[in-house]
């Protein structure tokens, strides 16, 4: 097995995860090839990388709260191709519609080592095992207090947008060796 390969598709994997849940949608869009396809069930599927951002950007823009963690990756390599399987866990908080989605899944992607040297997704999809919703008025103790784009809980339970613009992450180069 490629070790390098492997390696280098967990990391596009942590980095897509990270993009999304950062709302960073240029590097979103770097993760995957433009023909990039994707399925989420029979009633969502996308035939473009440009189709997916965009319902990406318009579903969880920065009134939409995430944080998506994958794991116990099984990544087969062939050649310049790859494909793997993740576990998911996600959390979802929206709210201006008082909500809290909690879920898991299996992701399944497919890889391509492109020109550039780079590994980027082809297709990415996943099937849940289980999702969950509540509704924030049924944890009257939850308070937002922090949040990159300013959601901050008032004492009414109500939600203040607080302006300001997130800050770029820091991106660690390599060490040159």
């Amino acid at each position: 097995m490629d070790q390098d390969a492997v390696s280098a598709i967990g990391r596009l994997k942590f980095r897509y995860l990270r993009a999304l849940d950062t709302k960073s949608w240029e590097e979103f869009a770097d993760t995957m090839v433009p023909e990039a396809t994707a399925t989420y069930s029979e009633y969502l599927q996308f035939e473009s990388r440009d189709a997916f951002l965009a319902f990406m950007r318009n579903t969880l823009g920065p009134h939409v709260i995430t944080e998506h963690r994958c794991d116990h990756p099984e990544i087969d390599v062939d050649g310049d191709t790859a494909t793997g399987t993740w576990y998911l866990a996600d959390t979802v908080l929206i709210p201006a519609h008082n909500m809290l989605l909690r879920g898991a899944a299996f992701y399944t992607d497919n890889y391509v080592l492109c020109g550039d040297g780079n590994w980027r997704i082809s297709h990415t999809g996943y099937e849940r095992t289980y999702e969950v919703v509540l509704s924030l008025s049924d944890l009257p103790s939850l308070r937002l207090t922090s949040s990159r784009w300013g959601l901050i809980a008032q004492e009414d339970g109500s939600f203040a947008s607080v302006e300001r613009e997130p800050t770029t992450p820091l991106r660690r180069e390599p060490d040159a060796g």
